[in-house]
């Protein structure tokens, strides 16, 4: 049986199924108990017809007739209590297995996701998790209940004669090379299905997420297309695996025929001759015949073993992919107080393009930086770096003179709250979205961030208050009361750092009044760093800092920026110039 190299194997045994091992014998003990079995039914065989049909014994009936119910008896509860251990085995390992890829998925940085869209992570950690999982334990019981039981069946059929064991076995030799043909096919399709299933769970991600616009510009019909086409490529991949795996079991059939005709035309003259009586036949028949099941059953597990492989190979490759952000190994505590923000001559690339160049910036303590500019200047570039989801090519990033990169990830996130233009909202009751898993914030405190934030404007029209579901991403509420639940969370955290990103610019006039409202309260004793294109929004700032092209070409207040020309003098013209001039 072809299987995955050495080393995946030793990933999953060490990581995942060691701990289990004391259960795990406890399962092949039961196996072993219920293989052994048939090999004593078809010992069985020769008493009952020897002694019972031939011989007429009325005695042997019920010694014979209880010794097999008590056979039965024993197969049957050794088989419940194996399956249940397994069950537990099984869920167990499988729930470790998708717990660690997630919490591995989730330490990567932006350009890890965005090489690997959310459908083809799902379809990683659900259906081949689910696929090593179903194969394992497939495999554990082909090891411990089909060998077991094939030994003892072989026992029995050599017992009786090995000449006629020999003779039902000969064609097996000549199995070795189309097994092994069909194994690499099937591990091919297996790989193929896999890789088609992931871009099926991407299309569907995109297109429920994205269902407004695909409704909006009427593009069911080429959204369905383009599913159907994707759909038959992975229908074709996983009936060529099926019939790979298939086939090996239909191989050892055409064996086990062809080694029953040769016995019974090898050993049919010696049980007309006398030399054999009809009882030693039946009990080989039995062996041989039950014999060819846990044989079918293996050579089914040898397929499937290859599907196993394709899924453990992409498995240890998320596993094994390297994290490009990372703590250090001697991390320095945070800044206390409320700090100040410095980027001192950082550059970043993503790829072949430079979107920060040699910037210098510095937003005092306690005060309010704006940054302008127009779209992809590095605006929200700039927060990105600050928050360590990704790490500059040069230059020096400091938080109240702390080096970014010196502090551990946690301790530096905590320092930062973030509202941004998506609020994003789980499919869990606002109060969830508010409180995100903290259980030390009391009635009053929460009661306090409700108001300040304003949520408790629209909690009387939800119909359960707080333990209203808001829906996937928050589609129950709406956009501004979106962002009011963020500026509930951003309260809450009470971080000193507070980052704003276009954190109005999709709310309508009276919306965007009240959470700006929101805005000023939570900016208060913080320092804060404002990322907007309506420069109206910025005009208090106590600094405004003009981006251009990764850059910083300008600095100063809204007034000396206007009085001194330049870029923010443009930009401001452009939105507030009357269009009759």
């Amino acid at each position: 049986m072809s299987a995955p190299s050495p080393r995946l194997f030793r990933w999953l045994w060490t990581g995942y199924l060691k701990p289990h091992v004391a259960w795990l014998l406890v399962a092949l003990l039961f196996m072993t108990i219920e293989g052994s079995m048939l090999g004593a039914l078809s010992y069985m065989m020769q008493p009952m017809f020897d002694k019972v049909f031939v011989g007429g014994s009325a005695s042997a009936i019920w010694s014979v007739g209880l010794t097999i119910t008590g056979i039965f008896a024993l197969r049957a509860v050794s088989g419940v209590c194996q399956s249940v251990v397994l069950t537990r085995i099984a869920q167990q390992t499988a729930a470790a297995l998708r717990l660690d890829l997630l919490r591995r998925m989730m330490r990567q940085d932006g350009a890890f996701h965005m090489a690997h869209p959310p459908g083809f992570l799902i379809q990683r950690i659900q259906t081949d998790v689910n696929a090593v999982n179903d194969v394992w334990r497939a495999v554990v019981t082909g090891t411990g209940r089909d060998v077991v039981a094939l030994v003892a069946l072989m026992g029995v059929a050599i017992s009786v004669d090995w000449r006629w064991t020999a003779v039902t076995l000969v064609g097996a030799p000549l199995m070795a090379l189309p097994v092994a043909a069909i194994q690499r096919f099937v591990r091919g399709q297996a790989r193929s299905a896999r890789d088609l299933g992931a871009s099926l769970a991407t299309r569907l991600d995109e297109v429920f997420h994205g269902i407004v616009p695909v409704k909006l510009n009427r593009l069911e019909r080429y959204q369905a297309d383009r599913f159907a086409d994707m759909t038959q490529g992975y229908v074709k991949a996983e009936v060529r695996a099926a019939f790979g795996t298939a086939l090996i079991p239909g191989i050892v059939d055409l064996m086990a025929g062809l080694g029953f005709l040769a016995v019974l035309v090898f050993g049919g003259s010696e049980i007309i001759s006398g030399e054999k009586s009809v009882g030693e036949f039946m009990s080989f028949f039995t062996a041989m015949g039950l014999a060819f099941d846990p044989i079918r059953r293996l050579g089914t597990i040898s397929g499937l073993w290859q599907v196993a492989a394709a899924a453990m190979e992409r498995l240890k490759a998320l596993m094994d992919a390297p994290l490009a952000l990372t703590s250090p190994d001697d991390p320095v505590a945070p800044p206390s107080g409320l700090p100040d923000v410095a980027l001192d001559g950082v550059t970043l690339s993503y790829g072949d393009t430079e979107v920060l160049r040699d910037l210098t910036l510095h937003a005092p303590a306690g005060q309010t930086t704006a940054l302008v500019g127009a779209s992809g200047a590095g605006k929200s570039t700039i927060f990105n770096v600050l928050t360590r989801l990704v790490d500059p090519g040069a230059g020096s990033v400091r938080i109240g003179g702390t080096e970014a990169r010196s502090m551990a990830l946690s301790d530096l996130r905590s320092l930062f709250s973030v509202v941004s233009q998506e609020a994003l909202l789980f499919d869990e009751t606002l109060r969830e979205n508010i409180l995100l898993g903290r259980t030390d914030v009391t009635e009053a405190q929460l009661t306090d961030v409700l108001d300040a934030a304003h949520v408790s404007d629209f909690l009387p029209q939800l119909p359960n208050g707080l333990d209203t579901m808001v829906g996937p991403r928050g589609s129950a509420l709406s956009g501004g009361q979106r962002q009011r639940v963020a500026i509930a969370r951003a309260l809450l955290r009470k971080a000193p750092v507070l980052l704003l990103d276009e954190a109005t610019s999709a709310l309508d006039a009276q919306s965007e009044k009240v959470v700006q409202q929101a805005l000023d309260r939570l900016s208060g004793g913080r320092t804060t760093l404002v990322i907007a294109h309506r420069l109206s929004t910025v005009r208090d700032a106590d600094q405004i800092i003009v981006m251009d092209k990764g850059r910083v070409v300008d600095h100063g207040t809204h007034v000396a920026l206007l009085a001194r020309g330049g870029l923010y003098a443009d930009l401001y013209r452009l939105q507030f110039q009357d269009p009759t001039d």
